[in-house]
């Protein structure tokens, strides 16, 4: 059976809630990460220092959506309703059941907190047991060892690394290294994120 495409839809755990972007999350997301040269250092887009930059990046991707090449949210803390980062669907096939996580950066704020686990556990579950597909992947810069960190720690599998895969920011070229995971992995990895949540 073939999987359904991702479409915009508002993805609801309990530290965070995946709402699809829009311009209005421009105020929150710069005052989240706009200027810091950390939270950006490995996006391809480099770093917005001004909110006119940062609501470029946002143009966008809302422009990849209404193009239906893209899904991409808000992550909003539902602490005090703030967007603190973006993350989406992206390079999605349904005949061939997959689709990629990536554009993903946080606040500094929400490093090693529940927030990554939660989010990518609602867009996992939605990706495997709403859409039925059946194979995730991420990919990210061979150089970037905190996302390829969190990447594992989700249980997904390194496949392999494309050469001069694309050009960074700063115009020297990355190799972008591959992770993974199959619907028959789904269930152990669901299992391993829902009880590392439990445990705060």
């Amino acid at each position: 059976m073939t999987a359904k495409l991702p479409a915009p839809i508002t993805l609801t755990g309990r530290t965070v809630r995946l709402e699809p972007l829009g311009r209005h999350h421009l105020p929150d997301l710069f005052a989240a990460g706009g200027g810091d040269e950390e939270v950006w250092r490995w996006i391809p887009s480099g770093t917005p220092h001004t909110a006119d930059e940062l609501g470029g990046v946002i143009d966008r991707r809302l422009a990849e959506i209404a193009a239906g090449t893209a899904v991409v949210f808000a992550v909003v803390d539902r602490q005090d309703d703030r967007a603190i980062g973006m993350t989406g669907y992206y390079d999605f096939d349904a005949e061939n059941e997959l689709v990629e996580i990536g554009g993903t950066w946080y606040a500094r704020t929400a490093w090693r907190t529940a927030v990554n686990t939660e989010a990518k556990l609602l867009l996992l579950t939605h990706a495997y047991e709403d859409l039925g597909m059946g194979r995730v992947f991420w990919k990210t810069d061979h150089l970037n060892e905190r996302s390829r960190n969190a990447i594992l720690r989700l249980g997904a599998t390194f496949e392999g690394v494309h050469r001069r895969e694309r050009r960074r920011a700063d115009g020297s070229w990355r190799d972008s290294v591959y992770f993974s995971m199959l619907a028959d992995e789904w269930p152990a990895a669901r299992q391993r994120l829902t009880e590392r949540l439990a445990r705060g």
